[in-house]
């Protein structure tokens, strides 16, 4: 356990000083919160991407995978091997699909070390004595928000939850994975009822600082995913129409 929190400290220390410089400038804690959110989740789009890329990817070659599990039912050894030459032909990887949410979490728990207790990885007096300002109707950021901001905290993370399932169902696109769909439908709308509840109960014991961080984030991802679920649609269309045959002339 010390080791864990001796990782995720060294994780808190280099986003401290990102913190710290962007205070200078803004000399407004919690302004410098929704810059340093912003700032953190533009970095991590490229793996959001390249997840979502991954998510497409197997939407496409799904029907090949349905068809190969349909003739090696009865063969799991025949059907790994063909599953792996299927993957090298169609350049796939389905570890990518895992890898972003791999490099993410050790970075969401860095931040989450470092906005609930900045003194520890910050040595500047004044940034420290900052976590206690008032921020629109917040009178203390180092405080929790009992009502308002864990309520809409809450209500992002479930729109953030939505957005992103609909994002990661492989059938979604048509693509043949209806059957791997249903399966995950049940624990999907489990987790979008669970996971808003349970940031509401945490957000109201949190220190605000933090909770504006999670809300900001949610509103990054929300936002994200549109654009993404935009190309998504113009990729399929274009893919379509490659498929189409050409009218007779």
């Amino acid at each position: 356990m010390a080791g864990l929190y001796s990782f995720f400290s060294f994780i808190a220390t280099p986003l401290g000083y990102l913190l710290n410089f962007i205070y200078s400038f803004t000399h407004d804690y919690g302004l410098s919160i929704i810059i340093f959110t912003l700032i953190v989740r533009g970095c991590l789009f490229p793996l959001y991407a390249s997840q979502i890329k991954g998510q497409l990817k197997m939407a496409d070659i799904q029907p090949k995978m349905a068809a190969l599990q349909k003739k090696y039912a009865d063969n799991r050894e025949e059907l790994g091997r063909q599953m792996q030459q299927l993957y090298k032909q169609e350049q796939y990887n389905p570890m990518m699909g895992c890898l972003p949410l791999v490099i993410q979490m050790p970075i969401l728990m860095g931040l989450f070390y470092l906005l609930r207790n900045p003194g520890r990885y910050i040595e500047n007096v004044s940034i420290i004595l900052a976590s206690h300002e008032s921020f629109l109707w917040l009178p203390d950021l180092s405080q929790p928000d009992q009502w308002l901001l864990p309520a809409v905290t809450g209500v992002t993370t479930f729109l953030s939850m939505t957005m992103t399932g609909i994002m990661s169902t492989p059938g979604a696109t048509g693509g043949g994975g209806a059957d791997m769909s249903a399966q995950m439908q049940p624990m999907m709308k489990v987790m979008r009822v669970f996971m808003p509840i349970f940031i509401f109960v945490m957000g109201r014991q949190m220190p605000a600082g933090l909770c504006i961080y999670w809300f900001v984030g949610n509103l990054f991802t929300v936002g994200q995913t549109w654009l993404l679920k935009n190309m998504r649609k113009k990729a399929t269309a274009a893919h379509l129409a490659t498929k189409s045959p050409e009218p007779a002339k």
